[in-house]
């Protein structure tokens, strides 16, 4: 019997011999997909960046769901080489100092958030310990003044704390979560207390109410 021919590859959209389509790659805009998965559970607004994306609902669970088996997969990679293998080379790093810990800051610019960087705090031996989203170096930061300011998307977990001090930080639902509660102005100058909630560290809703009621 002579050698055997390799199977000559599959028609783009179309099952190989043995009923398996070929993996396409895992893209920038996929990960974009991963994001705007996590907020459209609280927030409208990945509607309109998907719809800029290109892409359906379906598309944003499929790339939701290769991104989960990435990283429960038995033979992942670590997580730092896998942000490398789907963003490239960072367009920044720098080292960080948060409280007693030494860091470095990883950056990827990301297409859809252009005022933006994705950011990974990562630790001795490439252990990473924080994602989200930041402001990117230079770019104008939002203004804060009122609970009004406060909409969808205006801003950032550091920029709100920094904002609206003393801040509390509050456990969030899901790894990629957070929350933070403060006391803000309204446009009519009564304060308010106020539980704003991010995703990938980017404002998705907030809760209002008078201080003292609940």
């Amino acid at each position: 019997m002579g050698p055997v021919s390799p199977e000559p590859p599959a028609p783009p959209g179309r099952p190989g011999r043995y009923g398996k389509r070929p993996a396409s790659p895992f893209t920038v805009r996929h990960f974009q997909l991963v994001l705007l998965r996590r907020m459209a559970d609280h927030n409208p607004g990945p509607v309109d960046a998907r719809r800029v994306l290109g892409a359906s609902l379906a598309d944003l669970r499929e790339a939701n769901k290769r991104w989960q088996a990435m990283v429960r997969s038995p033979r992942r990679r670590p997580a730092l080489s896998r942000y490398r293998s789907v963003l490239g080379e960072p367009e920044s790093r720098a080292p960080r100092r948060i409280g007693d810990l030494d860091c470095e800051a990883w950056q990827w610019p990301l297409p859809l958030w252009p005022d933006l960087r994705f950011e990974v705090l990562t630790g001795p031996e490439g252990a990473v310990w924080n994602e989200w989203l930041v402001r990117a170096p230079g770019a104008a930061g939002p203004v804060l003044r009122t609970v009004e300011d406060l909409a969808p998307w205006s801003c950032t977990v550091d920029e709100a704390a920094r904002a609206f001090p003393p801040a509390r930080p509050l456990e969030g639902t899901a790894p990629t979560r957070w929350g933070l509660a403060f006391r803000a102005p309204d446009a009519r100058g009564e304060l308010q207390d106020v539980v704003a909630e991010f995703t990938w560290g980017l404002l998705q809703r907030t809760a209002v109410g008078r201080p003292g009621r609940p």
